[in-house]
């Protein structure tokens, strides 16, 4: 059985920059990631712009990583040290299967 896990982890646009160069340096953990935008809503999301008071929501990126349970864990607590303050929501779902489909060899 898998012990395979996708970490998802919320966090504010303004820290784009600084979060893929962490990731990108924890290669011991972090085998790849995807990241898309995502507009945050709900009473406890920071409206830190004017520009996101007036649209009602927060300007944020989702990102996601397949890794082993164990250093989800590993990668969190290092992610709490490393941007201790900085509110970033995360959540851990199972992965029942992961793989890639790619071309046919030729």
């Amino acid at each position: 059985m898998s012990s395979d896990v996708c970490l998802t982890l919320i966090v504010a646009r303004s820290l784009r920059d600084e979060l893929f160069d962490y990731l990108g340096k924890q290669r011991d953990l972090v085998p790849g990631f995807t990241a898309s935008d995502a507009a945050g809503h709900g009473p406890d999301v920071r409206l830190q712009t004017s520009a996101e008071q007036v649209k009602g929501h927060a300007d944020e990126l989702m990102v996601h990583t397949i890794l082993d349970a164990q250093e989800a864990g590993q990668l969190l607590e290092r992610l709490r040290m490393a941007f201790a303050g900085s509110r970033i929501v995360y959540w851990i779902t199972p992965v029942s299967e992961f793989g890639v489909i790619d071309f046919p060899n030729r």
